[in-house]
């Protein structure tokens, strides 16, 4: 508890925590596509002519699951600043795309 009533909490606060989340998403996401460039570099695909696919995936796709993530939150656990999950199916919206990026990660890193 942040002692923070609801109804102060602003949506500086919100933005904040959904920016938050973006990084740690793209933080992921990036590793993915680290892993996904090594490995092709490692077989010898011309890696320069992918560079733009990498960066969709670093940048675009944690935009793909913050974003539902931030309407879920909004419409369902709009209290405080976002910082407690009591809904484990909006948590796991976020949380399962990074787990899904590890698991990738380890697999192409094998």
């Amino acid at each position: 508890d942040t002692g923070v009533p609801a109804e102060q909490a602003g949506p500086a606060c919100r933005v904040a925590q959904s920016l938050a989340q973006y990084c740690v998403g793209a933080n992921y996401a990036w590793a993915t596509a680290e892993g996904l460039f090594l490995l092709r570099l490692l077989l010898a695909t011309p890696a320069r002519s992918r560079l733009p696919a990498f960066l969709l995936l670093g940048w675009g796709v944690p935009v793909l699951f913050v974003v539902p993530w931030v309407v879920l939150r909004y419409l369902y656990e709009n209290e405080g600043c976002w910082e407690r999950n009591e809904r484990a199916a909006v948590w796991a919206l976020i949380r399962c795309p990074i787990l899904a990026a590890v698991a990738v990660r380890d697999v192409t890193q094998v």
